[in-house]
């Protein structure tokens, strides 16, 4: 997996977050986002929201990573269980196409803090 061509890299929003792109290619991606007061929910833990962004956008990318390198798919549709809550540190989300169909993608994202699973998603992307 390589860095370079990232779709999403000056993403304002992925800026925003804070997100960092670390890996991408054939199919499969590798995103961190670090814990920030500006992330944190009313219970002071990791805000759901931002924890799906970090996952949409490493899904994304692995979609992407199959075609020429600019953006070739959209989300359709996503599930996210939530696991445990993040109180302090990073996570790194590590996502894969499992189907890459002509129209439609399916790819899952799994969301570690270190050893400790925090989320695992599936989704399903549009080929556009």
């Amino acid at each position: 997996m390589s860095t370079e061509g990232n779709v999403g890299a000056s993403s304002a929003f992925s800026r925003l977050l804070g997100l960092e792109i670390l890996q991408v290619g054939g199919g499969e991606a590798r995103v961190r986002l670090t814990l920030t007061d500006e992330l944190r929910n009313l219970h002071g833990k990791l805000h759901g929201g931002a924890l799906f962004s970090l996952i949409d956008t490493a899904m994304g990318q692995a979609s992407h990573s199959l075609g020429d390198g600019g953006p070739s798919s959209v989300t359709l549709e996503c599930k996210i269980n939530y696991i445990r809550p993040v109180s302090e540190g990073n996570v790194l989300c590590h996502a894969k196409v499992l189907h890459a169909g002509r129209r439609t993608q399916v790819v899952e994202a799994e969301v570690l803090q270190g050893d400790k699973l925090v989320a695992k998603a599936q989704g399903t992307f549009a080929c556009v």
